[in-house]
């Protein structure tokens, strides 16, 4: 997708009135800042800065790391691995599923990648930036090591794979890896793939160079991997890029849960940070960024604690931010949930 992007790092933090504070925290050579560094807002999400890579590295290649500044020595902390969709980037994906906004309150480590090549979604398509096995699981694995070198395996109390689009499928494809099936808690899917399939609607994906919808055809992400491996797992997507949300699930079953709840709704007063702006008139695609509700289904007294969810946006679309308040949701659902597979040494 077409990138917003944004002034540089202190003059982009100025102008929305948020001095970053540097603190003495430093991992991996990152320089703690609360507000995070390279942070934009809005109109102030233009120019190079979402384009940026990273703030850290790992084996040569760029990353976005993001902690609490005020961290403890030993304090224990959630992990999460938050991977963009195709045609996309980092910086990005910090914007578009902002948990560094929650790093503070709720103790999280947030490392946010960029995929090292491009390669076609189908036969004719464009290239785009995307997740590949043989270009990238040795770079999220070594990321992955990183992180628990620099904080503590014993601290990590949970570690969670966050994916949107093709990168949640990346999710799903890599949580039963040998690599990371002993060591992710949670799998949380931002409009990448649902276990127990939500039907994607037929004219699914980004709208034609004139403006219109994409040719109708059977959409999917897959069914999600085989249960092969213990995990959480959050469902989040935009109500208009699926046909219904199932009412039951099969990793719900898996765990025995109880017929799923309807939780209070979530509603968002304020937009999320960004969208597709060369894209935004398709609303299966997404509009612009704007507030909204969102519906939150669990399935609760599941075996062992684990957490199966379901976040539906009303009225979204696939490439709409997410809002603070349901971003801050989904956060509490992954703090709250059981973690310890990598302090136990998996």
């Amino acid at each position: 997708m077409t990138l917003r992007t944004a002034l540089p790092a202190l003059a982009g933090l100025a102008l929305l009135g948020l001095a970053p504070t540097a603190l003495a925290a430093d991992k991996a050579g990152v320089v703690c800042t609360t507000p995070p560094a390279m942070h934009c807002s809005g109109a102030d999400c233009q120019g190079a800065l979402i384009g940026e890579t990273g703030n850290t590295t790992v084996a040569g290649r760029k990353f976005f790391l993001d902690y609490p500044c005020d961290l403890k020595p030993d304090e224990k902390v959630v992990f999460i691995l938050n991977i963009h969709g195709a045609g996309s980037i980092g910086n990005w994906q910090r914007h578009y599923f902002p948990a560094m906004d929650y790093k503070e309150k709720y103790r999280l480590v947030i490392a946010t990648p960029t995929a090292a090549t491009t390669a076609t979604m189908g036969p004719g398509g464009p290239g785009v930036r995307m997740w590949q096995a043989a270009a990238d699981d040795a770079h999220l694995q070594a990321i992955t090591e990183l992180v628990f070198e620099q904080f503590g395996r014993r601290a990590i109390k949970s570690f969670w794979l966050a994916g949107h689009s093709q990168g949640g499928m990346t999710s799903h494809r890599i949580v039963c890896s040998d690599y990371f099936k002993g060591k992710v808690d949670g799998l949380l899917s931002l409009s990448g793939g649902r276990i127990g399939q939500a039907q994607i609607v037929p004219g699914f994906g980004p709208p034609q160079a004139d403006g219109t919808p994409p040719a109708a055809g059977p959409r999917s992400f897959g069914e999600g991997p085989p249960q092969a491996c213990d995990f959480s797992h959050i469902y989040e997507t935009g109500e208009r890029e699926i046909v219904a949300l199932p009412e039951t699930s099969p990793w719900a079953a898996k765990y025995a849960c109880a017929p799923r709840v309807r939780r209070p709704d979530v509603v968002d007063e304020k937009p999320g940070w960004v969208y597709d702006t060369a894209r935004s008139t398709y609303p299966v695609w997404g509009l612009r960024a704007r507030p909204g509700t969102a519906q939150v289904f669990v399935y609760p007294k599941c075996k062992d604690d684990r957490l199966v969810a379901d976040v539906v946006r009303l009225d979204k679309g696939h490439t709409e931010g997410l809002e603070p308040r349901v971003t801050e949701d989904l956060i509490r659902m992954i703090v709250a949930a059981p973690g310890g597979k990598a302090a136990r040494g998996g």
